[in-house]
């Protein structure tokens, strides 16, 4: 099931975050999850299940590249296993907490196969940066999609 949804949370005095039910239920009831750098300044939130699916996905770049190589180190380097406690919360890692600029108020985000965690600022800042520019965003991105033939599920 693909995860969708905007969720405003606060982040605790203890660097605890609840995850939305929603999400949690999406990730298969699964309580180790996995955090990892992710793009714009955010942080991704996978399943165990997502993020062995994406690593297996990186597993196949060529690490003969030294970009290739550069950013598997980045983001494996920073990414970690979390549990969620007993009241569906993760604690994030000061690195992360960092890397992400997250400060007390934040929006988690379900965008297809995984979650984002965004400080609630820089968030606002990209919507009001990218909103406008959803039609042409939406052309390019489904152009190559809606030119390929449907397949079989």
């Amino acid at each position: 099931m693909a995860l969708t949804g905007t969720f405003e949370r606060t982040i605790d005095n203890k660097l605890r975050l609840a995850v939305p039910k929603p999400l949690k239920e999406a990730f298969a009831g699964s309580d180790d999850l996995f955090l990892a750098p992710g793009n714009e300044g955010c942080i991704s939130l996978y399943s165990s299940e997502g993020f062995d699916r994406f690593a297996r996905r990186l597993a196949k770049l060529s690490p003969g590249r030294a970009t290739v190589r550069t950013f598997l180190r980045l983001f494996y380097a920073r990414a970690e296993r979390v549990v969620l406690d007993k009241q569906s919360r993760i604690r994030i890692p000061d690195r992360l907490m960092t890397l992400a600029e997250l400060q007390r108020d934040v929006v988690v985000l379900g965008v297809h196969d995984h979650a984002e965690i965004w400080d609630k600022r820089l968030w606002e800042q990209f919507l009001a940066g990218h909103s406008a520019q959803y039609d042409d965003l939406t052309t390019e991105a489904l152009d190559s999609f809606l030119a390929e033939p449907p397949r079989d599920g």
